[in-house]
């Protein structure tokens, strides 16, 4: 293994932002940030470097972080046939973080900003898992509309840079999803403007008229940082950096090409731009992320740590394979230059790296988010094809299985869901009705009204609390 580290190919000192970037994770800075480090490496688009920016108090911390090393990132590529180091330099600065997020405010005013970027979770666009809709009843959402000149969400700090830029007569900045969500792009759109709705209905018309929010498919799997992380980054001579990021070699972005205030040159380094991200995209959450969630809770409830461990265990990684081939790729729509068999394995190779050592609980965590986006879409879609979707049932029984909170040794799961006492207390009503489980309408909407669903999943629920989840797998792989 080399202990070289490869550092930004430009001079930062000719960098100027273009870009504010909300939510500086490790996705973030192995995704994007590493786009941009290789475009200006290419001595192109300079004036489109990031700012970063956070508006919950513990982005702080990333702050603090980020500052003290100059802003540089260190991202660690996991291939199994050696790992690499890199410093990626494509953020200049890191904006203060405040209450009221006046400062982010102040710089996403500035015109030089043409793109405000996002990466804040899954569960932070304040959808509706019921409806599918923004929901304009969330507390953040409620209390933002009411004091729009103190606004503690991203989405209403961007209402609040929008309204100075169209006062001052300033072209609006894009606004650009880079979460993983079905159609990214319209739910930042519905996010933005039903809250502007709310206090404004006149700027909600202007912002829908003159905003862009352009739809995109990301890809990169980046663990959480830990110990193992820090203590890879210090074997590359990077001292004690607290915030490294560690990533698997693959990586992949789509986008709509809607950038009316102008954009940098993506494409000279690998992002495809396309009016088709909707197909690269469900395929993405139903393949990838829908693999995830098919291998993360049997893999939790036989109490496997890591991710890599569960494709050596031959029953998880054949009910994995069986469900994605019966059930997932026939309801995927074909995309373009791609063939959906081969992604499949490409996905199976990537689940199996070792060197990534992603964790079990990790794709396990905030299902009651992930699953209404992941698999009850899958679910929906087979049962209209005129399937059973007795895998993807199968695999919702286990993950209300492993919601009781205890795993098939008798430890002790920890919390894993930002509303893990209402699963738990429903997982364990479900061990003598699951009709309490699927009864959840945030979660299922109405799918507890098709009988036949409803009666598949007593039954594979039942069966995984009598004979456990590697009967429950081989009896579904046949």
């Amino acid at each position: 293994m080399t202990n070289t580290v490869s550092l930004p190919a430009y001079d930062r000192a000719t960098l100027k932002p273009g870009i504010v970037h909300i939510g500086l994770g490790n996705f973030h800075r192995a995704h994007m940030a590493v786009y941009l480090d290789d475009l200006f490496a290419l001595g192109t688009d300079h004036d489109w470097a990031i700012l970063g920016a956070g508006v919950r108090a513990g982005d702080a911390r990333m702050r603090d972080a980020m500052l003290a090393q100059d802003c540089l990132s260190t991202v660690i590529e996991l291939d199994p046939s050696g790992r690499s180091a890199r410093r990626v330099g494509a953020m200049t600065g890191f904006i203060e973080v405040q209450a009221d997020n006046a400062a982010l405010i102040a710089a996403m005013s500035d015109p030089a900003i043409r793109i405000v970027s996002l990466t804040v979770t899954e569960g932070g666009y304040y959808v509706d898992a019921a409806t599918g809709q923004f929901d304009s009843k969330a507390a953040d959402i409620v209390a933002d509309a009411a004091d729009p000149s103190r606004p503690g969400t991203a989405f209403g700090a961007i209402l609040a840079a929008l309204r100075v830029r169209k006062a001052a007569g300033v072209a609006p900045f894009t606004v650009m999803s880079c979460d993983n969500l079905p159609g990214n792009g319209l739910v930042t759109e519905a996010a933005v403007v039903g809250l502007a709705r709310l206090s404004d209905p006149a700027f909600a018309d202007w912002i829908k008229a003159k905003v862009a929010f352009p739809n995109g498919m990301v890809d990169r799997i980046t663990p959480a940082t830990g110990p193992r992380e820090r203590a890879m980054a210090a074997e590359f001579g990077l001292g004690a950096d607290p915030v490294p990021v560690t990533c698997e070699p693959f990586r992949q972005w789509v986008l709509e090409d809607k950038f009316p205030s102008g954009r940098p040159a993506l494409e000279k380094v690998g992002v495809t731009f396309t009016d088709d991200v909707h197909v690269f995209e469900t395929m993405k959450i139903r393949i990838l992320n829908g693999g995830h969630a098919i291998i993360a809770y049997p893999g939790g409830l036989k109490g496997i740590e890591y991710v890599h461990e569960d494709m050596q265990d031959a029953t998880i990684k054949a009910f994995l394979d069986a469900v994605q081939t019966r059930e997932i790729l026939p309801i995927v729509p074909p995309v373009p230059g791609l063939v959906l068999t081969d992604y499949k394995t490409k996905i199976i190779e990537r689940f199996s790296n070792p060197d990534v050592a992603d964790t079990v609980r990790r794709l396990a965590l905030d299902g009651s988010n992930r699953q209404p986006k992941f698999i009850i879409p899958s679910i929906r879609d087979a049962l209209a094809a005129g399937g059973k979707a007795e895998g993807l049932t199968l695999l919702s029984a286990m993950w209300c299985r492993y919601c009781f909170g205890t795993d098939e040794h008798g430890s002790v799961i920890a919390p894993n869901d930002p509303n893990w006492d209402h699963l738990q207390a429903k997982a364990t009503a479900a061990k003598v009705d699951p009709a309490q489980w699927i009864g959840m309408t945030e979660i299922y909407g109405d799918l507890a009204a098709d009988t036949g669903f409803a009666d598949r999943f007593a039954e594979a629920l039942g069966f995984v609390w009598a004979h456990g989840v590697q009967a429950a797998m081989v009896r579904y792989i046949g």
